[in-house]
């Protein structure tokens, strides 16, 4: 499920999940287990296995799961974004395909953000798919993209090839694909290079306004986002999303 290996204290782990890579509660818990399990290392590289980085949500096995599922995975999705924003270490996000919702979560969370160029495209569609946005990804949406982007983005649900997606601030470099890992690589040594408790220090403060307020606002907003998540309209929306998507 997540790949892990060790070169020069640098750990690259990859998301090996399924075709697509889609989150579900085995997934994210996974995440949350291994990030924890990583919170002393050097520095970090997330990416995936085959051409799609994240799917997101893996919405058949939410709408299966019906709302008993959905109010299970709501508030696990919404902490693990959580933690891995506030992941101590350098993470690195090599993102080598689609990351469409939550998997443009899992990439925005990094500490530098870099993605192959080609046919894959990032972004935040949730509204289109029927879901309204937990606390912390709205605020992790909120600290990665630029204040002049963001509500367009997340009211039109456009996604982005990786050269526009760094003209409007989501990513933070594109490359060719077969120079993505290389390129991951330098800029984990280069960040896992810098005093480790002057790094964690600066990372902490940098993030600190935008963890508070996933915090603070969660106990205002989240009852109400994952009380809609787990109704039957937004199910039935979800299906109908899926059923555009393949055509039906």
């Amino acid at each position: 499920m997540i790949e892990q290996t060790t070169d020069n204290d640098i750990v690259t782990l990859t998301l090996n999940h399924g075709k697509a890579n889609a989150a579900d509660i085995e997934m994210l818990t996974a995440l949350s287990q291994t990030f924890a399990e990583l919170s002393e290392a050097r520095a970090v590289i997330l990416t995936s296995s085959g051409s799609i980085f994240s799917a997101g949500v893996d919405l058949a096995r939410l709408v299966k799961g019906g709302r008993a599922y959905a109010a299970e995975f709501g508030p696990l999705l919404d902490r693990v974004i959580r933690e891995m924003f506030a992941f101590p270490a350098p993470l690195i996000t090599a993102v080598n395909g689609h990351a469409i919702a939550g998997g443009c979560m899992f990439a925005v969370a990094g500490d530098y953000r870099i993605m192959a160029r080609g046919k894959g495209r990032i972004g935040a569609p949730e509204l289109m798919v029927s879901v309204p946005f937990p606390m912390a990804p709205l605020e992790l949406m909120r600290f990665a993209m630029p204040r002049q982007h963001l509500q367009k983005h997340l009211y039109s649900g456009e996604t982005l090839l990786a050269d526009d997606a760094v003209s409007k601030g989501l990513i933070d470099e594109a490359c060719e694909a077969d120079q993505l890992m290389e390129r991951a690589q330098r800029m984990a040594a280069k960040l896992g290079g810098i005093d480790r408790k002057n790094f964690r220090l600066t990372k902490a403060m940098l993030r600190d306004e935008s963890l508070q307020r996933m915090h603070d606002a969660a106990e205002r907003f989240n009852p109400e986002v994952f009380a809609r998540w787990a109704e039957q309209d937004t199910l039935d929306g979800i299906q109908r999303y899926m059923d555009k998507l393949a055509g039906g």
